[in-house]
């Protein structure tokens, strides 16, 4: 075999096994960053108890259904809004401070109501249907999810959030198809009190966006400030 064919193979291996583990925190750091609160804001974990009760009666193969057109509608709301978020913003005259101070400040009501009236939606299963609506929109990606795409893609790119959606789109389908199982080994009470613990982070990060949002405002007004 040509020795330069397998050096210009081997080098980008070569690059990677003599990378310290800050330089790799730091090529990472941007997917772990924009994963977290994408996972926080669509609160897969509290779903469980929802999809559950709304699918308990239903036979298996209908369930299995349900579950496909609600991880195949949060997909396609996400990555929609994903794209032409900004380019509505453009249109409508909104910058990336106001949205994160109107969406910071809405994350942190959806969190605090969750956590003080906590109830689930009075939704039965009156068809497959609900897989759509409200299973796939609002309750997986409604309001709090759009709010933090747009805020990941102006704080750590395009290609980190896109990533950490296309994977947080990968567990809500895993976690729908195996409900019942993960349901049974966490209970229902424990499934509720991750839901409450999620809900307290998704209110810091609601807090966080609305402080973001001001230091962008001020700075905007007072640019001698950032010298």
């Amino acid at each position: 075999m040509n020795c330069s064919g397998l050096n210009a193979v081997s080098s980008p291996l070569h690059l990677l096994m003599n990378l310290h583990w800050d330089q790799y925190y730091r090529l990472l750091a941007p997917y772990i960053h924009s994963f977290i609160p994408i996972f926080v804001a669509m609160d897969i974990t509290g779903l469980i108890p929802i999809y559950t009760g709304m699918t308990g009666m239903l036979p298996t193969q209908i369930r299995r259904q349900i579950a496909v057109q609600a991880t195949v509608t949060a997909f396609i709301i996400a990555i929609a809004f994903l794209f032409i978020g900004k380019g509505v913003f453009s249109v409508l005259g909104i910058t990336v401070a106001d949205f994160q101070i109107a969406g910071g400040a809405l994350l942190f009501i959806i969190a605090v109501v969750d956590l003080v009236v906590g109830e689930e939606p009075g939704v039965k299963p009156s068809s497959p249907e609900i897989g759509v609506v409200p299973l796939g929109t609002p309750l997986i990606v409604g309001p709090a999810v759009l709010t933090v795409l747009i805020m990941m893609v102006d704080l750590y790119g395009f290609v980190p959030t896109m990533v950490s959606l296309l994977v947080n789109i990968g567990l809500l389908a895993i976690v729908l198809f195996n409900a019942d199982r993960i349901l049974k080994f966490m209970g229902e009470r424990g499934a509720k009190g991750t839901a409450k613990v999620i809900s307290l982070f998704l209110a810091a990060i609601g807090v966080m966006m609305v402080r973001r949002g001001i230091i962008s405002i001020i700075l905007q007004v007072w640019p001698s400030l950032t010298t």
